[in-house]
């Protein structure tokens, strides 16, 4: 039963970016008498870690988060900080992992993390969600740099923003962003969330602020 043991630590560790369920689990420990038994000791010797009910990532650094939190609660994508920080439209390092979904917003505290998830319309969930793949390989989804910005803006909890030059304020000074790294993105973008008629005040802000800041 060790050679057996080996070869499924071997067989975890060819996905070892990537979560994987219960069900994977007992596929690749079919050879042993009651694989949940060995799931068990697997995550008590501290093998294999619970996220959470019937989901799980291999110990060590390799696992992929930004991958988890897609699966982790889905539909969903990164966004907001996360994503801002990606591309390094912000100087804050986030430790947070938040995400925009079409579900009921939910929080987790994980032993990788804290991985949030904000409720969006329909209209706005699917616009500028883009693939990124890290250096294992691993795709994942996040929001476009711009999309970033405008769910920033939507879903931050009483954000009291009523004219361009308070938008242009809270972009500059509150948020940080470096329009350096700004200035040749979309701003169709904005104009298609716009007619999503969610909070679209906020957004013509958005939309004056940026091209008084000089974004085109």
């Amino acid at each position: 039963m060790i050679l057996c043991g080996m070869k499924s630590i071997q067989a975890l560790k060819k996905i070892s970016s990537t979560p994987f369920t219960h069900a994977t689990l007992q596929s690749v420990l079919s050879e042993y008498k009651n694989p949940n038994d060995k799931i068990k000791r697997m995550v008590q010797s501290g093998e294999i870690v619970r996220i959470k009910q019937a989901l799980y990532v291999l110990s060590g650094p390799s696992v992929s988060k930004a991958l988890l939190a897609n699966v982790l609660y889905g539909p969903s994508y990164l966004s907001l900080d996360y994503a801002l920080s990606h591309y390094g439209l912000i100087p804050e390092r986030v430790v947070e992992f938040t995400s925009i979904t079409t579900k009921i917003a939910k929080n987790y505290r994980t032993p990788l993390g804290r991985f949030s998830y904000i409720k969006s319309p329909k209209c706005l969930y699917a616009k500028s969600i883009k693939i990124e793949t890290n250096r294992d390989g691993v795709n994942y989804l996040i929001a476009s740099p711009e999309k970033a910005l405008i769910d920033k803006v939507l879903f931050t909890q009483n954000l009291k923003v009523t004219s361009v030059k308070a938008m242009a304020e809270y972009l500059e000074q509150d948020l940080r962003l470096d329009l350096g790294e700004f200035k040749a993105l979309d701003l169709g973008l904005v104009e298609q969330c716009i007619d999503c008629a969610y909070k679209a005040k906020l957004l013509v802000f958005l939309y004056k602020a940026l091209q008084k800041l000089g974004v085109s």
